[in-house]
């Protein structure tokens, strides 16, 4: 199917009779994501014989990372940098590959120490760099990096290992954060608490007093843009209130967004799922994935969420298996179907998702309605003639 309409984010209605599927306009994977499992395979094709290691998950979904590890490729550490093989046994002859998230400088070093080359197979996304070098131009100008993501995320983890080395740095995780750490602009709160609350996400030699004058937002590519974007404006309005309007140029500076396009496009596309009439949602997704787990946040606005990873998660027309994002453990519900006619139906996934897990999920689903219209008849009328 073609999109024509590229800012069009109305979902799409594929009615199969008893059940219809209200699909988001966007979904599945983005550039970033396609390009480093192709050279991901790429390498195991160029190296046989060779050792084939991957610094952490490629990317946050189970499927393709079982892929990847059946078709040889080692991962040498889990997703909050706990290794799982010790930097001792890489060898200068290993390939290493970098994933999409990037990686800290720190690592880079000691791989390049060992003599391992780390051009040829670095997958780090375009977008992730862009971030960088907004932190890197940020510093050069005499501003603070605020960094907005998940501090254990490996991006996160890049992006203020990158950015550290260029400016003062310091991550929060979300709006409170932001509001607590606002208190140490205004003086409200003691400097010497800071070193405390912030404890492992500052970069060196950080100094409230004199580096919290002047300051930036980047953020992980994957946060909700929303909430980044009202982040920014809050220090930005902090930063009227301490020095006043006339300043504001001096003490902030007013940086563009810098989510990716395709977490913005999905993000997007699910603000407008929930103008849609339906009974519940299901979102597809790694358990894991930051940009996944926002759309479902999203969701649940409105809906009854399902957060799966496969259809292997749908165990009947009764029973459900899904994750609560907000616990962080995995939930059974039942009767999770409506007894309504039609049942009407979300669907999305995160950007980390292959399309064909979205395809086996909805299949999976029509497996509970008899008599429903056949797929190939309800997807033609998307169909544009080439």
């Amino acid at each position: 199917m073609r999109d024509q309409r590229k800012q069009d984010f109305s979902p799409s209605l594929l009615d199969f009779g008893p059940v219809q599927v209200i699909l988001a306009r966007h979904f599945g994977f983005c550039y970033g994501v396609e390009n480093a499992i192709e050279i991901s395979y790429r390498a195991l094709e160029e190296n046989p014989g060779k050792r084939v290691f991957l610094l952490s998950q490629m990317i946050h979904n189970p499927e393709v990372n079982r892929d990847l590890e059946e078709r040889g490729i080692r991962f040498i550490a889990d997703t909050d940098g706990t290794l799982f093989i010790p930097w001792d046994e890489v060898r200068a002859d290993d390939v290493v590959i970098i994933p999409a998230f990037g990686t800290t400088l720190e690592t880079e070093q000691l791989l390049l120490d060992k003599g391992v080359e780390l051009h040829k197979y670095n997958t780090t996304c375009p977008f992730v760099e862009k971030v960088w070098k907004r932190a890197e131009k940020l510093g050069k100008d005499q501003y603070t990096v605020i960094i907005h993501g998940k501090p254990a995320h490996e991006e996160t983890r890049a992006t203020f290992s990158h950015s550290a080395a260029a400016a003062a740095s310091v991550v929060i995780r979300n709006m409170e954060e932001a509001q607590r750490l606002a208190r140490y602009i205004t003086g409200e709160e003691d400097v010497t608490n800071f070193y405390s609350e912030f404890a492992g996400r500052y970069s060196l030699g950080f100094d409230p007093v004199q580096h919290l004058t002047r300051v930036g937002v980047v953020n992980q590519t994957t946060m909700l843009a929303a909430e980044t974007q009202a982040i920014a404006d809050f220090f930005r309005s902090v930063m009227i209130q301490k020095y006043g309007i006339e300043n504001i140029r001096y003490h902030f500076a007013d940086t563009r967004d810098t989510l990716c396009y395709a977490t913005n496009d999905n993000q997007d596309a699910t603000y407008a799922l929930l103008k849609s009439d339906a009974h519940l949602a299901l979102v597809i997704g790694g358990y894991n994935s930051s940009n996944t787990s926002h759309i479902v946040e999203l969701c649940q606005q409105k809906f009854p969420t399902y957060f799966i990873n496969s259809e292997k998660e749908i165990k009947s027309q009764k029973e459900i298996h899904h994750w609560n994002y907000g616990k962080k453990e995995k939930e059974i519900t039942f009767n999770w179907l409506p007894d309504a006619v039609p049942v009407k139906m979300v669907l999305t996934s995160g950007a980390s998702c292959p399309d064909t897990l979205v395809d086996r999920v909805l299949l999976r689903v029509l497996e509970f309605f008899p008599k429903t219209r056949p797929t190939e008849e309800v997807i033609q009328q998307f169909l544009i003639p080439a």
